[in-house]
């Protein structure tokens, strides 16, 4: 029997660092300009008026304003339609 415990060769037990996507902003919030709204990976939500969407599908604010939600009806390329979410951002008067 051995003395000392060996030291384990698992290559088990790492795990990366969560993403943090989702909503930020949610609707009737104030946004800045440049704010993130939504992080997401895909399209899951569109962009609306006042938003940009990022490289890495990241909404953000053009202006400042509320943030307003919509589902709207898209027309795709084979003729169908599909309900979609829309973001955009309502500018204060």
């Amino acid at each position: 029997m051995s003395k000392t415990k060996s030291s384990g060769l698992s290559r088990l037990g790492r795990d990366s660092n969560a993403q943090r996507l989702g909503i930020k902003k949610f609707a009737g919030q104030i946004v800045k300009t440049g704010n993130i709204i939504i992080r997401q990976r895909g399209t899951k939500i569109l962009p609306g008026k006042n938003v940009k969407l990022g490289s890495d599908d990241t909404i953000f604010a053009m202006k400042d304003g509320f943030v307003k939600f919509v589902t709207k009806n898209k027309d795709l390329f084979n003729g169908k339609q599909r309900m979609v979410k829309v973001v955009s951002v309502e500018p204060t008067k």
